[in-house]
């Protein structure tokens, strides 16, 4: 038996003991053992009188014997470990609150009400928040349409880019992260400078394929001048006329797709103008059947009429693109599907898939970087300037949509472009008597 049960055990004997004898003494016994428990109820409440002042104001631990010393004990003992824990605590607390405090970047812990719980410095400089707007909700605060939708649909996987209200001519991108229970932190980042040198490299880009276009069109004219009397040249420089045509031509294209891609680049969303998606890809299916090398099949498969809201200019660069590259990739005996359907989770979804060689998986995260090409191997094919892919991604980032690439060695690839259930228009007809072409 533990040592303070035993010191306990004295007390109640002891007791025990002075009523027995009292009794005795008295001859009255009931009254003697009555006494005796009224006296042992006593010293028990004395004790917990002591330990509620104790824990009620603290100090010193108050003296005491047999059970109640170890219970006094293991209670100073819990409140020590839970003091220093505390302070552990606090000290991390204090030590992220400092950190986050210093961070370049505008921090705001929301809570469930999208309501302020805390801001560090920068958000100050870069969102204007003040001490007093702790407890205010931040969609009362920063009044900007554009992030108050972004608020509202809780997507944590993207970033929105907004006019700092704060800063003259200064831009943010902002994201909202989710942790803990019903918080999020908001986290802004100044990208002025970086949307400056964005849009330096735009102009830059945009001003020296401009001033190329002219020069460019005027040796491709000679060129072709030139290389229509070819009969009347040696012919060591008809091949070099030839080559030089093939090289003005591409240096055509790749002034062209960098023009598309500096517009494309703006920004801006796509206008909301219907286009007929049935009877595009109609026209592209027939234009790319022109084009497509010998032997190669091209198949067309309409199972929606759903029309898109957008720039038809703009969709049919992005459809023809990636038609024309499954094309050029696929084998010879090789086919093309075309296919605009329905997508399970709403909006609708325009697919190319190809049987063709395939695309390694360390290439796809870069396959629409600018420039960027993957080198096939395969003899005839010409792997174009490296634009296409890119343009496809920002047509649909103009169309508010998305583009998917899964690809294997040797099982061909397929290209996806999904569509919002907003940038589209539903007919009244049915898609169940649609035909595939």
């Amino acid at each position: 038996m533990d040592s303070p049960w035993r010191a306990e055990l004295y007390w109640l004997a002891l007791i025990a003991f002075v009523g027995l004898f009292a009794g005795k003494v008295t001859g009255l016994y009931f009254g003697s053992f009555f006494l005796s428990v009224l006296a042992y109820l006593v010293r028990h409440l004395f004790y917990i009188n002591q330990l509620v002042i104790w824990l009620r104001i603290g100090g010193k631990l108050p003296q005491s014997s047999g059970v109640w010393e170890e219970i006094y004990y293991l209670i100073y003992r819990l409140r020590r470990r839970n003091k220093s824990r505390k302070k552990r605590l606090l000290t991390m607390l204090e030590r992220f609150r400092t950190a986050t405090a210093a961070l370049p970047d505008a921090t705001v812990v929301l809570g469930s009400r999208d309501e302020i719980n805390w801001f560090n410095e920068a958000a100050e400089r870069f969102l204007g928040l003040r001490k007093g707007d702790v407890g205010q909700q931040i969609g009362n605060l920063l009044r900007n349409p554009k992030f108050a939708e972004f608020l509202k649909a809780n997507i944590y996987d993207a970033t929105i880019n907004i006019s700092s209200p704060a800063i003259v001519k200064g831009q943010l991108e902002i994201r909202i992260v989710p942790y803990g229970e019903n918080l999020r932190l908001l986290i802004a980042q100044d990208v002025t400078q970086i949307r400056f040198m964005e849009k330096v490299r735009s102009d830059f880009v945009s001003n020296v394929s401009h001033e190329l276009r002219t020069p460019l069109t005027v040796l491709r004219g000679y060129v072709e001048t030139l290389g229509d009397s070819d009969q009347d040249l040696p012919t060591h420089y008809q091949k070099a006329f030839r080559r030089m045509e093939e090289q003005t031509s591409r240096m055509q294209k790749l002034i062209d797709g960098l023009l598309a891609l500096t517009k494309l680049e703006s920004g801006a969303l796509a206008p909301s103008k219907r286009v007929n998606v049935t009877l595009l890809l109609y026209s592209i299916r027939d234009e790319a059947r022109q084009l497509a090398p010998g032997g190669r099949t091209l198949n067309l498969c309409i199972e929606t009429r759903a029309d898109l809201l957008g720039a038809e200019p703009e969709l049919r660069s992005a459809f023809s693109n990636l038609v024309l590259n499954a094309l050029k990739y696929a084998p010879e005996d090789g086919a093309v599907s075309i296919r605009w359907r329905d997508d399970t989770g709403g909006g609708a979804v325009f697919e190319v898939e190809d049987n063709g060689i395939g695309i390694a998986e360390e290439h796809i995260p870069r396959l629409t970087e600018r420039f960027y090409r993957v080198d096939t191997g395969k003899s005839g094919v010409n792997n174009g300037i490296g634009l296409g892919l890119s343009i496809v991604k920002h047509v649909m980032t103009r169309h508010e949509g998305e583009l998917k690439i899964s690809s294997a060695l040797g099982k061909g690839s397929c290209f996806s472009c999904k569509f919002p259930e907003k940038r589209l228009l539903r007919s009244d007809k049915s898609a169940d008597n649609l035909e595939n072409y």
